[in-house]
């Protein structure tokens, strides 16, 4: 989402007679898009920061902006713990950053972080950062009101929103004119896509989008993230079997295998309710991969509601899993009603059990992989070897595989799909050979 975001600022930027610098000892603005979701990632961008303090006394005219979730959360405060930062701009503000730059210029600091309730940049055709020319992202909506009890997302963000359908489908198929093969459609919980009270000019719910955005062409792949668990429909599953370019791998975050949590975590799904919803995608998809979020040590966590989450993801067995430590978020229900209670090595403990479980699971389910074929949209060349390539499926396992054929035959070209045999694997990765 930052990434996307990242696009947006950029374009915004370009039209204002701004340019990006290749390298940062040449630039006059160092703008730092900022995630709020932990404190870890807060810390790194304070540590960032005070990095770039040296390199402001070496260039005097260098003027650092915070962009994102963090600016929205911690506004003029940031700017007074750390001295060298000229502005904050929210998420909702980027349409401003050119005036703020010009003020900024002219000796001031200053801060923009006002929300807004219908803000979607639909009509900003984003600048593709670092492209590989084969994938990118499609931001659908923005904000959030679910309002879970850990998450500062509602509060940085704003309430839901989404943009108008038929701006998605033309940035889709301008993509594919340009020779983009893969897109991947983003909000915080993509199946409410158009389904927000006011509905901001969508007509038509997530399913339909993507019946619409699948119907561009059949070598346009399709992604989307992410699924909040109380609303995956059975009809969205439905169009995914109607339409093999949509992949088929569904990210559906749990945060914990135990109905107490769950309720306190106000995630408003019980257990049996997400089992469900996997019953039905492996009942749709029998070969679609699913891929979670999980919390370990949220407040009061007991051993058995720990025990219940690694119970699980045995049952569901994952192919991937983002596993995090509980930290509390200033400003959430759970920072203002609930105890930060369990000790931070027992977390830890509890994390790495987590992490244990599913990198066994996931290699495993991998080794299943061995001797199927697969469709591969390769991307670019392999970090350990020159003479590699990798790709990944539609299942969104990567596949490292010889570019030339060991049979003979033409040599695999990136932005191309091709036939991969799996041969061996890692945890994580599937190595395999051209077919």
């Amino acid at each position: 989402m930052n990434f996307a975001d990242s696009e947006v600022v950029a374009s915004i930027l370009e039209k204002a007679g701004y340019q990006l610098c290749g390298e940062i000892e040449g630039c006059d603005f160092v703008l730092i898009n900022t995630c709020a979701i932990r404190d870890n990632a807060e810390q790194r961008v304070r540590h960032r920061v005070r990095e770039l303090r040296a390199m402001q006394g070496r260039h005097k005219r260098l003027r650092i902006g915070i962009l994102g979730c963090m600016a929205e959360r911690l506004q003029d405060r940031l700017m007074a713990e750390e001295d060298n930062v000229s502005f904050v701009c929210g998420p909702d503000a980027y349409r401003r950053l050119p005036e703020l730059i010009a003020q900024v210029r002219q000796g001031q600091k200053v801060a923009e972080v006002e929300l807004s309730t219908s803000e979607t940049y639909a009509d900003i055709e984003p600048v593709r950062l670092g492209s590989n020319g084969i994938s990118s992202y499609i931001s659908i909506m923005r904000g959030c009101q679910n309002y879970c009890a850990y998450c500062v997302v509602p509060y940085t963000r704003g309430r839901e929103r989404s943009r108008d359908p038929q701006t998605i489908i033309d940035e889709a198929r301008a993509l594919f004119d340009r020779g983009y093969r893969e897109v991947t459609l983003l909000g915080q919980n993509v199946n409410s896509y158009g389904l927000s009270p006011d509905r901001q000019g969508a007509q038509v719910a997530f399913p339909e989008l993507m019946d619409r955005v699948a119907s561009i062409d059949p070598a346009l792949r399709v992604r989307f993230a992410t699924s909040h668990p109380k609303d995956l429909s059975d009809e969205l599953l439905q169009v995914m079997s109607a339409h093999t370019n949509i992949c088929r791998c569904i990210h559906l975050p749990v945060q914990s295998g135990s109905n107490r949590m769950l309720k306190l975590m106000n995630r408003k799904y019980t257990v049996e309710w997400y089992l469900d919803r996997v019953d039905a995608i492996r009942r749709y998809l029998p070969d679609c991969s699913i891929t979670t979020d999980v919390i370990a040590g949220f407040s009061t966590e007991t051993l058995e509601d720990h025990q219940a989450t690694l119970d699980l993801f045995r049952r569901v067995r994952y192919d991937y899993a983002y596993m995090f430590k509980y930290s509390l978020r200033e400003g959430t229900y759970a920072w203002k009603h609930l105890a930060d209670d369990i000790p931070e090595e027992e977390k830890t403990r509890r994390l790495n059990e987590i992490i244990a479980l599913q990198g066994q699971i996931a290699l495993e389910n991998n080794r299943q992989e061995v001797g199927r074929e697969y469709e591969v949209l390769v991307e670019g060349e392999s970090h350990r070897s020159k003479e590699q390539l990798f790709g990944r499926n539609s299942q969104n396992k990567v596949l490292v595989f010889d570019r030339i054929p060991a049979e003979g035959g033409p040599e695999a070209v990136s932005g191309t799909y091709r036939r991969v045999r799996v041969t061996d694997c890692t945890a994580a990765t599937l190595l395999g050979k051209l077919v």
